[in-house]
């Protein structure tokens, strides 16, 4: 306050204050109660970042389950998706995703059967039909559910070159365009980050 117009005593002991410094102090509270709002803007939602980079059948169902479930939950959520994972935006390469027999501790063969011509396809087919059987959703239908809780689908640009794609091969809603260091800054905030 300034002391140019010192308080004034009344008689019943109370002390009048001038009415231009009292308006002048609450314009400077409502100032540091927005400062103070725009520091906590009370948007305790969870954020995860997930880094999708492998693309076959199998691994194309973590990445999305875990958004939509997040997301259904509120969360905000990313899934970045590069390299081999790129395929699982692809609208075509996405309806032709193999599994990988050979190498897959958990196909009932040995991986020398696993080798022979027609096993991913088979192992491929034999998973598609579970899929089905169970009801499970598939990949198209996981990426609308995903869109429609608000996950946000990135498509890494370096990526985008590497393989020669277009940005019109991917889903509609898909965002292309974002480099590492969009992805490395969502992460920096989450408070979960997975790398599948």
């Amino acid at each position: 306050m300034s002391t140019d117009n010192p308080p004034t005593s009344v008689d019943d002991g109370e002390v009048e204050f001038d009415a231009t410094e009292v308006q002048a102090l609450r314009e400077r509270v409502e100032e540091l109660e927005e400062s103070v709002a725009d520091i906590d803007d009370g948007d305790d939602r969870k954020k995860m970042t997930i880094v999708a980079t492998q693309g076959s059948f199998d691994m194309a169902y973590p990445p999305l389950i875990l958004a939509s479930t997040a997301a259904a939950f509120g969360w905000e959520v990313v899934v970045f998706h590069t390299f081999w994972g790129l395929d699982i935006l692809h609208e075509e390469k996405s309806k032709d995703l193999k599994l990988s027999a050979v190498g897959n501790p958990n196909m009932p063969v040995p991986n020398a059967v696993a080798a022979l011509p027609g096993m991913d396809t088979m192992a491929t087919k034999m998973m598609q039909k579970k899929i089905d059987d169970n009801g499970t959703a598939t990949i198209e239908e996981l990426i609308d559910l995903s869109h429609e809780s608000g996950v946000d689908l990135q498509a890494c640009q370096m990526t985008i070159e590497l393989m020669d794609y277009d940005e019109d091969d991917f889903y509609d809603g898909v965002t292309t365009g974002v480099g590492a260091a969009t992805a490395l800054q969502h992460m920096s905030e989450s408070d979960i980050q997975l790398l599948i």
